[in-house]
């Protein structure tokens, strides 16, 4: 794995890491390319392997026997698919699927497990992340319950722009609605609201954020109350190792943001 080390920073998860504590992992993680599209793994689905990862986002998408499906979060390079593997059963809760292509930390589910048992340090991490990530989850819920589906739109398109280094965002409206669970219709009427009010351009699949303060004034609490979940993941533990333990996302303030 000559090119691991190099590439140490790119996710934050395993950034905050101590150095010693990367030098026993870096032997079982292996260096992937995520296709978009491509299925890491279905909901009820034994674990074999977790990822980590870099420059690809993922969703976690919940599905119904009727078909019908909603996206539940999504994970960039602050954190890790597949937290059921260390949780007590290996079986997944969503598909996990690539949003946006790139790459990925790979690592077996057995040698997971080695490091959780050998090191707290590894568990600590990992655990105060799932707690992120189940914020992230309860607050998808309730959005798509209870608010507009304007709000949902743009709290969908702040929380996937976090998550990546420009501000181009690669979905067509009727992927956009499978995700958030609703009428492509709806979709079609909130980008077109979005884009006469300046905040994005739509074109051909591809949404290019213009205005990022406006879409948060056009969010609801939601963006916020998750965001805060995963903002916490830096006040939890001191950096380590003299290493930066997570970088801030695009346009955070230091500390936890207002609701």
């Amino acid at each position: 794995m000559t090119s691991i080390t190099s590439l140490f920073d790119k996710n934050r998860l395993l950034a905050a890491l101590s150095r010693a504590e990367w030098l026993q992992l870096e032997p079982d993680l292996e260096w992937e390319e995520l296709p978009a599209g491509a299925v890491l793994h279905r909901a009820g689905a034994e674990l074999r392997h977790v990822y980590f990862p870099a420059s690809a986002t993922v969703s976690l998408v919940s599905s119904l026997e009727n078909g019908a499906s909603s996206e539940v979060a999504v994970v960039g390079s602050e954190g890790v698919v597949g937290v059921c593997a260390f949780m007590g059963d290996p079986r997944a809760l969503s598909d996990a699927i690539v949003q946006r292509p790139g790459h990925a930390y790979r690592m077996s589910v057995p040698a997971l497990l080695h490091h959780t048992q050998r090191s707290p340090e590894v568990m600590q991490h990992l655990l105060a992340y799932t707690q992120a990530l189940f914020t992230h989850m309860s607050q998808s819920s309730a959005c798509n319950r209870h608010h507009a589906l304007d709000q949902q739109l743009c709290r969908w398109l702040l929380q996937h722009l976090d998550r990546q280094g420009d501000a181009d965002i690669h979905a067509t409206q009727e992927h956009i609605a499978g995700l958030l669970g609703v009428r492509r219709e709806g979709v079609t009427c909130g980008a077109l609201k979005l884009q006469k009010a300046g905040v994005i351009d739509y074109h051909r699949g591809r949404i290019t954020v213009l205005d990022r303060k406006g879409l948060e004034s056009r969010s609801c609490e939601c963006y916020s109350a998750a965001r805060q979940g995963y903002d916490r993941l830096t006040c939890l533990h001191s950096p380590a190792g003299g290493r930066e333990m997570l970088p801030r996302l695009p346009g955070q303030r230091s500390g936890l943001q207002a609701a």
